[in-house]
């Protein structure tokens, strides 16, 4: 009789833990149970309320302590390290996982009818009157993030896939989605390991209530929705956690390849920025080549086009002449389920297996490095599954992949670690289009540092010394800047030859020294919109690096201490304050803040003896 009571106790203590608050493995950060859903915090402070529709208040049983250990070939860190207590919540016939890291909160579902059937329950609550730095929806996730307080916004005319509320309301919001729902204490909220046969999701909203909505699927039943489903992720807590934080692909799945030796993040140089159709000019492709050998960038871009190359010329020449410098060719394919009418060439040669196989297996036989895969349709099934038919296809024959006009990272960067970037970002291509970049360039080149690149690799296509079709105004030091600023495992600079060779012999030999993957990150400061330091480490060497993004003077801290002991300068790009540059040598004092120009930016390189 006392034994059946003692056990009758402990099963009694253990429901009781699991109806009460749950942590992470330090303890900043708990879930609770709120109505039919959680509430997560951060040493106590509300962070996000997520309502699961749940028929009765889930039951958080603790299932394990799971450890992410694991190497990335590019990426705001080689060796990435974290760990979660995962607790598992019972619900009808299936079930929820959830993963409470240090950094942020990983859910999912396992067999959950709901999902099964296509619908996910989850549903964020954003109240009226917190700062949000949100991205209305497009397909090819090519918007502003505005600093906003409310959902009560206009629909941008010029965005596909408009959706608007009855009384006139954006409602569909596009990942990553950073709010800031107490002073100094952040949300990033976003997905990532999307599988074959899924759909990418977005927020779609009705007032303060933000639903998960996965895309379209198409088409075959038997396929749809496959368990368990994608990672729903919260990173959350201070802004410099938010930043450095690798927790989409920590829960993505590991690497798929035995033999990535091939595989080499770099500069390259870039036609279609200044020569929207120059890729189909053999003597333009060579001056680009000429460049990238003159900088030492190991790569150069073959743009649209190049099926269609006049005077005589084929790609094969253009490929040759590359080689023949030393510098690795990349071309451009139209991946022809998004754009088709009326767009460059050329086209559907990847979309069925038996072209996508003959096609990747010439570039491998002509020496071709890599491939940039353009206009994509959304975050449908068929969008997500040819994604990773490409990526895997192109890993056979040892191809660097570029997805542009595509969906946002989320995580297939350690599963497949070819794709080296991707765009879903509105970057410097934007000066070729319309004359709205000119003005907003510099506080939304402050804001993506919080938001678009702490996803994943971004292909912005920065430093652009000259102009485009359309001016911009950030100073030369705040374009050099970006180049550090914005993680992109291939960093294509955007200007034309005489322009970048023109350039001091000091900005010169960076370009061909410049790390694209790093051994570690750290935000040093900043604010969306306003400001940004960044410090990257390759090696001994970091490069501390930072822009200006209002319009006015401003003083940006530079807390080197944060960085290790027995610093010493290397040298150091700052604005003159007249368009020109200053450039400071080895033996300059250690500044403790830059007084940046308006739109400016800097780029310090230090040696150090020991990391912090």
């Amino acid at each position: 009789m006392m034994m059946r009571t003692l056990v009758m106790t402990v099963l009694m203590a253990g429901s009781l833990c699991s109806l009460a608050a749950v942590t992470s493995p330090d303890g900043r950060l708990t879930l609770s149970p709120a109505g039919s859903g959680l509430s997560l915090s951060y040493e106590g402070r509300p962070v996000v309320t997520i309502d699961l529709q749940a028929d009765a208040p889930l039951q958080l049983t603790f299932s394990r302590r799971v450890t992410a250990d694991y190497q990335m070939l590019s990426g705001k860190r080689r060796h990435c390290t974290n760990e979660a207590n995962e607790y598992v919540a019972a619900e009808g016939a299936g079930r929820i996982v959830f993963r409470l890291y240090n950094d942020g909160l990983a859910f999912r579902y396992d067999g959950w009818p709901q999902w099964l059937q296509g619908n996910d329950p989850a549903t964020y609550i954003i109240p009226e009157g917190t700062r949000r730095w949100m991205q209305q929806w497009t397909d090819s996730y090519e918007g502003f993030f505005p600093l906003d307080t409310t959902y009560k916004v206009k629909p941008v005319p010029s965005y596909s896939g408009i959706s608007a509320s009855a009384d006139g309301w954006n409602n569909r919001w596009a990942y990553p989605a950073l709010t800031e729902p107490a002073d100094g204490l952040f949300a990033l909220i976003t997905e990532a390991d999307i599988s074959r046969g899924q759909s990418a999701s977005c927020l779609c909203n009705d007032g303060e209530r933000y639903h998960v909505v996965p895309a379209p699927l198409h088409p075959s039943p038997s396929t749809l929705h496959p368990s368990p489903s994608p990672w729903r992720v919260v990173i959350a807590g201070p802004l410099q956690q938010v930043v450095q934080s690798t927790l989409v692909t920590d829960v993505s799945q590991p690497c798929r390849l035995t033999d990535t030796s091939w595989i080499h993040p770099g500069l390259v140089s870039w036609v279609y920025w200044a020569y929207n159709h120059g890729s189909n000019d053999y003597d333009i492709i060579c001056r680009y080549v000429d460049l990238a050998a003159t900088l030492r960038l190991p790569y150069v871009l073959i743009d649209a086009e190049w099926d269609t190359m006049k005077d005589g010329r084929t790609v094969e020449d253009a490929i040759a002449y590359a080689r023949s410098k030393g510098v690795k060719p990349m071309i451009w394919y139209n991946s022809s389920v998004g754009w088709v009418d009326g767009a460059p060439t050329p086209k559907f040669r990847l979309n069925k297996a038996e072209d996508r196989e003959r096609e990747f297996a010439w570039c491998e036989q002509q020496g071709v490095a890599g491939v940039k895969i353009d206009f994509f349709s959304g975050d449908d099934q068929r969008n997500m599954d040819y994604c990773l038919d490409l990526l895997e296809c192109a890993a056979r024959h040892h191809l660097l992949v570029n997805f542009h006009g595509a969906t946002i990272p989320r995580g297939w960067q350690r599963t497949w670690p070819n794709l080296l970037t991707t765009e879903a970002v509105y970057g410097a291509e934007w000066y070729n289009n319309v004359p709205t970049f000119t003005a907003k360039a510099a506080a939304h080149n402050a804001t993506l540092p919080f938001t678009r690149n702490v996803i994943g690799p971004m292909d912005y296509t920065p430093c652009a010394f000259s102009n485009s079709q359309h001016p911009h105004i950030t100073t030369h030091a705040h374009e050099l800047a970006l180049t550090v600023l914005f993680e992109s495992g291939l960093q294509h600079l955007a200007d034309r030859p005489e322009s970048l060779l023109a350039q001091p012999a000091e900005v010169r030999q960076l370009f061909g020294t410049l790390p694209a993957a790093w051994d570690d990150t750290r935000l040093l400061a900043g604010y969306p919109g306003e400001q940004v330091v960044m410090a990257r480490r390759s090696g001994s060497t970091w490069y501390v690096a930072g822009i200006n993004g209002t319009d006015a003077v401003r003083s940006l801290p530079l807390p080197l201490s944060q960085l290790g002991e027995g610093l010493s300068l290397q040298t150091a790009f700052l604005d003159d304050g007249n368009g020109g540059w200053n450039i400071l040598s080895a033996g300059s004092p250690l500044p403790s803040a830059v007084t940046c120009q308006p739109r400016g930016g800097f780029i310090y390189i230090f040696n150090s003896i020991t990391i912090k």
